[in-house]
């Protein structure tokens, strides 16, 4: 089995914190509760939860329907570069003749440090690539936009080809939660003892071998320490994936060449079809143009976010309803957190990762944006302040008439993190199945039936939301009115369901 790795480096940020030191805040317990600052003027939140913040003008918004569509694509398979007898091509292909192609594997053998040679197989796992799986590069071509930056950052520190890049391609077609059959999970596919040799956490509330940064300085140590050993670039891809004990034994077999091309009759198949589907996907990116291999102009790009430090506890969704950054967003961004929790431990520096527009709204709002969740949590059952466990998660029987939303719904959790508990590439699940959840709803059952507070005493009226609305900035369009009050009005387990169109009653 392979052992696979990870980094991650963390960003400095660019704006920085006030040196100012400031008092804790303080919530007086009132109807209307009022945050105490020692260098500024105090400030009001009704009813607990509504919040003000300074947002500046230049702030715009992620475009969320290319983030929905780019981080549940189902495209990630951990054999992707192994292809079944039924999938290879022989035919010409009109763009590609096969001088054409030797052609362009010499250029590319004479600029980079591999042995990239012609041979029939790498031309029809070439051709394949183009034939059947344009719109899944084109896919990961769109993720690139934001790893590749990060990855030649720090392959250029530990001065490793820039090419490796593509290695994460191979590992987990750029899919920062990536998971195989065997466990190995994240970018650079670490197993559970290789990434805690790297030091990275592996815990029920955090998994750094997803973590972009971290995973990816891990990942360039071991290569590097790989290529100590062999001297051979082409080598350290196939003991990357089938693991350097295996690799020598490999070598040993072919009477001690450390020629790949010489010993890959001696490794098993998945090794065997690895380093030639390394160099396919080398070649499919550096003549991208020459196939019509585009990625969307508008994919988020590493330059436009940046981090900062957490000094509380916070939940994404605390972050979207005062920041109003998209879940979807959170979650790219920041995929090392399993339970979209963020979470605080004396000791431990645990960063966020935000689009650098909305760094500057979290910076100048930061001591709001912890009060107002001191205010939210207040109002939460205790357990759902603690670090949820292993042992807490419940089992879902699927009955007639369930589907992942209503049973997200129904525990008050993410459908996508339904899926990502039961390893779900789709939406399908079948009558009878078990389903993992980790209930963020204690009592759920009780929760839907709540008579939401006061309502009757009040007038009924309906808001329409637009671009851009977050529960924080429709409740402060009214008086007493709380986001807590939204969401059991309109029976609201998950930000996600604040979508542009959608009719909210309130109660004013």
């Amino acid at each position: 089995m392979k052992n696979l790795l990870y980094i991650a480096f963390l960003l400095t940020f660019t704006y920085g914190f006030s040196q100012k030191k400031t008092e804790p805040i303080k919530i007086q317990n009132s109807e209307n509760a009022k945050v105490h600052f020692n260098d500024g003027p105090a400030l009001f939140f009704t009813n607990k939860d509504s919040l003000i913040l300074q947002v500046h003008p230049q702030a715009m918004l992620i475009d969320s329907l290319w983030m929905n569509k780019l981080i549940k694509s189902p495209l990630y398979d951990k054999e992707l570069y192994v292809l079944g007898n039924d999938e290879m091509f022989v035919a010409e292909l009109e763009e590609l003749s096969t001088e054409l192609l030797k052609s362009r594997l010499k250029y590319l053998n004479s600029k980079t440090p591999f042995k990239i040679e012609y041979n029939p197989d790498l031309e029809q796992i070439i051709r394949t690539y183009l034939q059947k799986r344009k719109s899944s590069i084109s896919t990961i071509m769109e993720r690139a936009r934001y790893f590749f930056p990060m990855f030649e950052e720090h392959l250029a520190k530990y001065n490793i080809p820039m090419e490796l890049k593509y290695l994460a391609v191979i590992e987990s077609a750029l899919n920062p939660n990536a998971r195989s059959r065997v466990g190995a999970t994240g970018l650079w596919q670490f197993m559970y003892p290789t990434g805690k040799f790297y030091n990275l956490e592996v815990s029920s509330y955090i998994d750094e071998r997803s973590d972009p940064y971290r995973a990816t300085e891990a990942a360039c140590k071991y290569l590097a320490s790989l290529h100590k050993m062999y001297g051979d670039w082409s080598m350290v891809l196939a003991a990357y994936n089938y693991g350097p004990g295996n690799v020598s034994k490999a070598i040993r077999r072919a009477g001690g060449s450390t020629n790949y091309w010489t010993i890959r009759k001696y490794l098993p198949k998945e090794t065997a079809a690895y380093v030639p589907a390394f160099y396919a996907t080398m070649y499919l990116f550096e003549y991208a143009k020459e196939h019509n291999l585009k990625s969307k102009e508008n994919a988020i790009s590493y330059y436009a976010t940046d981090t900062v430090q957490v000094k509380r506890q916070l939940t994404f969704a605390q972050i979207n309803e005062t920041l109003n950054v998209d879940i979807e967003v959170l979650k790219f961004l920041n995929p090392q957190y399993k339970l979209d929790i963020i979470p605080y431990i004396k000791d431990k520096n645990y960063i966020l990762t935000l689009p650098i527009k909305d760094i500057g709204n979290f910076v100048s709002n930061e001591r709001l944006i912890y009060a107002y969740a001191d205010l939210a949590d207040a109002k939460e059952e205790k357990p759902l302040l603690e670090l949820i466990k292993l042992e807490d998660k419940i089992t879902h029987k699927v009955r007639n008439g369930d589907n992942l939303g209503k049973i997200a719904q129904k525990h008050g959790v993410a459908e996508s993190d339904l899926k990502k508990w039961n390893n779900l590439k789709s939406s399908r699940i079948l009558v009878g199945q078990n389903l993992v959840v980790y209930p963020k709803n204690i009592n759920p059952v009780v929760a839907q039936k709540a008579t939401p507070a006061n309502s009757e005493s009040k007038e009924q009226t309906y808001y329409i939301v637009k671009l851009g609305d977050s529960l924080w900035s429709i409740a402060k369009k009214y008086s007493n009115v709380s986001v807590q009050n939204i969401k059991d009005w309109n029976n609201i387990w998950s930000v996600n369901s604040l979508k542009p169109g959608i009719k909210l009653k309130i109660f004013n």
